[in-house]
């Protein structure tokens, strides 16, 4: 598909699907993950290829099919609800949203400390971001850069519109990295997607037993702030997004910078491990993670990006 079509697609679907009954396009969303189940294209592949992993040896192929089968619609669940978002008012995403663990981020907050939010690509990040600024807590992020261009900017306005302070991860006026750490800095809430390094400078880390590469940031930005580092898990449960804030990951008492934050995000690995385990089918992750899938470099292979 060219960009421009992309872009198109992109923008009929902010436009026009907030106009169908939502059981209509929830059903059309299903039907359309369904159909890419069945052509079996890379990114299918590659998702039953993460899933064998989490699954375990004993998973035989079928087992591996139907998760991802159900994985697909889960997947095509957050484009549904990431175009509709715009059009949900605030009782709506309130009504779909149930998250534990706020009252400890917000005591954090309260305190004066910055919080770095960790999350895997689980369950609906925009939505997550939407009800967390509309409970009260501003939130600054960072967007991997998408292709076309066109693309990048409606999804960076697109979030914007809910209420969360946008960084690109490259090609911004200041490096996203110093502006996040002066937010935290300032008592600010960070919020970053921590399953899939994106930067050729991750951290290798044994993930469902296996090497897989994470990225430093989270862990870096809150061991070089005092920020509070909190690992959150989020799965859909029928009609509604739960959010689980988890417990503080401690800056350990290692010897070294770079220990520190290697050990940091070996924790938030184990983490991540527990949450996508108890809820396999919620984890979109159409990308390469584990080293074994990585060239020889350790470098996920070069290709244009035009969703997250």
């Amino acid at each position: 598909m060219s960009e421009r079509a992309t872009t198109a697609l992109y923008t009929l679907g902010w436009s026009l699907l907030r106009r169908v009954p939502e059981r209509a396009g929830r059903a059309a969303f299903s039907a359309v993950a369904d159909a890419a189940w069945l052509r079996r294209g890379p990114g299918v592949r590659r998702l039953e290829a993460n899933l064998r992993r989490v699954a375990g040896p004993e998973a035989g192929g079928d087992r591996i099919r139907a998760l991802a089968r159900v994985g697909m619609r889960s997947y095509l669940r957050y484009f549904y609800e990431m175009f509709m978002l715009e059009a949900y008012s605030d009782a709506d995403v309130r009504e779909r949203v149930h998250c534990t663990g706020v009252d400890a981020l917000q005591d954090i907050l309260d305190s004066g400390r910055g919080v770095v939010a960790a999350l895997p690509h689980m369950g609906n990040w925009d939505l997550a971001g939407a009800w967390i600024t509309r409970y009260g807590i501003p939130l600054t992020t960072v967007a991997e850069r998408l292709e076309p261009e066109a693309l990048f900017q409606r999804f960076v306005a697109f979030r914007e519109s809910l209420g969360m302070e946008v960084l690109p991860l490259t090609g911004g006026p200041a490096h996203s990295a110093g502006v996040l750490a002066r937010r935290l800095r300032q008592g600010g809430f960070v919020c970053l997607l921590a399953d899939r390094d994106l930067t050729e400078n991750g951290i290798d880390v044994e993930f469902f037993g296996e090497s897989a590469r994470l990225p430093a940031g989270p862990a870096a930005l809150a061991e070089r702030t005092g920020a509070a580092l909190l690992p959150v898990a989020m799965w859909h449960d029928g009609g509604r997004l739960r959010i689980d804030i988890r417990a503080e990951i401690p800056v350990p008492a290692a010897t070294g910078r770079t220990e520190r934050v290697r050990a940091m995000t070996a924790q938030l690995a184990g983490v991540f491990e527990g949450a996508i385990a108890e809820h396999p089918q919620d984890w979109h992750m159409l990308q390469r993670v584990f080293a074994a899938d990585l060239d020889s470099g350790g470098r996920v292979p070069n290709r244009k990006r035009t969703t997250r």
